[in-house]
């Protein structure tokens, strides 16, 4: 990555602040003309590194494909060749007499030379590296799409869009002063674009095409197969929800989408499931574990939104990073794969109390197996259900809704690794490459198990003293069960366990260091829980392949907070209200 513009050598105009970011450079007005949040570094160094990676992988594939398309056509012209030189020499056969060897390698290199293919007429023939293209929907400032133009080697170009006047005026004076604009002849349009005479060559639009419109009018206007894009960047403030659907047309086949949303007061409570509801479709859940509820939320949107045009998402990233969620999905197109997306959707009933929860899929795939030609036939099937009754066979509570949401994988590992693999050999081009590092690994060793919990929590329900995180892990790794971290809360464990077994190790706990039953009331939570004895005692002996044995790497797993009073931020004036501010005055 080249920094072509030097921050020192930027004049900075009254009434501006320059923002470095990487190799990017920007001016911020002190009007607050377009919005950026500077602790959103970290997501732009993620999508970053994401983006690179995607298309590096996707040029590997057209690369293997267009290498065999070769080899069967080098194959069908050494067939062709093979048959005109015996019909050639069948003719020749039956008007002259026979001749010896080197007349018959005459007729052969002339069919050879006729064909085109000899030595000496070979044409070497290249590969071209896949050059994409991205659309950022929503673009504010630009300092995203000048970043994923100046750090990601196969971008052909980035489609910058935003709404706000002043937002595309602010995207205009960035791009330039990062050297990413039209050249000196300007902008071409596409209706400008047929007068250009066919030997004049076609002016440089730049590598950042800015665009002033509505971001799902132009989604829309890219949903044809010509038009489509092969990177999608939806990065709103607040709710992606109202652009989902036009982003997953838009977006190519085997194409990126990335997706983040702000709202997590509406994605990962139940203070406004309505509007969760409106927004995603699904009921959220009021847990320890709300924040892996709300990107299956918004993963059943994205699964939804594109199943409606024969379309399937394959996650590849998701993560719940401090007040926002960050997704990384591939979509493709395969009508089979649709039809697999309800084994891959579920309800789930959740504990009010003790914060169980049991899962109700909505469909499930079966593969039948034919007896003679052991061809493969697939089922679809609906559910059995509900899996349990009114009350909590824990504690006894009440069961509350929540979903539909995405059951199956929150990552690819393959890709997680691919990634890792990349910051290795790039630490120095991220600011943030420390924290990405560690963000990747819990993710990469994550089970893809729905929900996580944490020993505090439980020991909480259970007024009892807490567990260290090992001994809780370590006890389920000896009764036959997985464990890993969860990405999205510190000191939270995933297992393969039920939460039965998980209230047995604790229960195994407890008889070894004893609650003080004369201080729990009669119709706690705890009594609840302590009523039922442990199945089978828990063993606590440190397991080699516990959670802190296998993470002796030192790592910042987790967000420390990165300044004073930092969040989300506050959305950019759009420039209407000042305005009329400024007429009334």
């Amino acid at each position: 990555m080249s920094d072509s513009v030097g921050s020192s050598s930027i004049t900075v105009p009254e009434g501006f602040t320059l923002h470095t970011e990487n190799t990017s450079h920007i001016l911020i007005s002190s009007k607050e003309e377009a919005f950026l949040n500077p602790v959103q570094e970290f997501n732009r160094d993620l999508s970053v590194a994401c983006i690179r990676v995607w298309s590096e992988e996707i040029n590997r594939e057209k690369e293997t494909k267009w290498k065999q398309a070769q080899e069967r056509r080098a194959k069908r012209e050494a067939e062709g060749e093979a048959k005109t030189g015996q019909q050639k020499r069948a003719k020749t056969e039956s008007t002259e007499p026979s001749t010896d060897g080197p007349e018959d390698d005459l007729v052969a290199g002339d069919v050879h030379t006729t064909g085109g293919t000899s030595e000496g007429n070979k044409r070497e023939v290249l590969y071209r590296p896949h050059k994409f293209v991205l659309l950022e929907a929503l673009s504010a400032t630009g300092l995203r799409s000048i970043r994923y133009a100046k750090e990601i080697p196969l971008v052909r170009f980035v489609i910058a869009n935003d709404l706000s006047a002043s937002a595309t005026a602010a995207m205009k004076r960035n791009v330039e002063l990062n050297g990413l604009g039209p050249s000196s002849h300007g902008p071409v349009d596409s209706a400008s674009s047929s007068m250009v005479s066919e030997h004049q060559p076609l002016p440089d639009r730049g590598k950042v095409r800015i665009n002033e419109g509505d971001a799902c009018a132009l989604m829309y206007s890219h949903r044809t197969e010509k038009t489509r894009v092969d990177v999608v960047d939806l990065d709103p403030y607040g709710t992606a929800a109202p652009f989902i659907d036009g982003a997953v047309q838009c977006v190519n086949d085997g194409g990126l989408l990335c997706v983040t949303c702000t709202d997590l007061s509406v994605l990962a409570t139940t203070n406004y499931h309505e509007k969760c509801f409106s927004n995603y479709g699904g009921i959220p859940v009021k847990a320890e574990y709300c924040h892996e509820a709300a990107l299956r939320l918004v993963l059943n949107t994205l699964s939804t939104s594109a199943g409606r045009y024969g379309r399937y998402i394959q996650p590849l990233l998701c993560l719940s990073i401090d007040f926002y969620v960050r997704l990384f999905v591939r979509i493709h197109s395969a009508p089979i794969e649709v039809k697999k997306t309800a084994s891959k959707t579920a309800m789930y009933f959740i504990c009010q109390g003790c914060q169980s929860f049991y899962e109700q899929p909505l469909g499930r795939t079966v593969e039948k197996v034919h007896e003679r030609s052991g061809n493969v036939n697939l089922l679809f099937k609906t559910q059995a259900g509900p899996p349990v009754p009114p009350k909590c066979t824990e504690c006894g509570c009440a069961l509350h809704v929540a979903g539909p949401m995405w059951s199956g994988p929150l990552h690819d590992n393959r890709f997680i690794s691919k990634v890792l693999e990349h910051l290795e050999s790039n630490q120095d081009k991220y600011g943030t490459a420390v924290r990405m590092k560690g963000m990747l690994t819990v993710a990469n060793e994550e089970l893809h198990v729905p929900f996580y919990f944490t020993p505090s929590r439980i020991a909480g329900f259970f007024h009892s003293i807490c567990p260290p995180l090992d001994d809780v892990a370590s006890a389920l790794l000896n009764a036959g069960h997985t464990v890993s971290r969860s990405h999205a809360l510190p000191g939270s464990l995933k297992t393969d366990a039920t939460r039965q077994d998980v209230h047995d190790v604790f229960r195994s706990w407890v008889k070894k260091h004893p609650v003080r039953m004369d201080k729990v009331s009669e119709t706690s939570l705890a009594r609840q829980l302590l009523a039922k004895e442990a199945r089978k005692e828990a063993n606590f002996a440190k397991h080699p392949r516990s959670v802190t044995q296998a993470s002796k790497v030192k790592l910042v797993r987790y967000q420390q907070n990165p300044a004073p009073n930092w969040g989300p931020g506050t959305k950019a004036d759009s420039g209407t209200k000042r305005k009329r501010e400024e007429e009334h005055e």
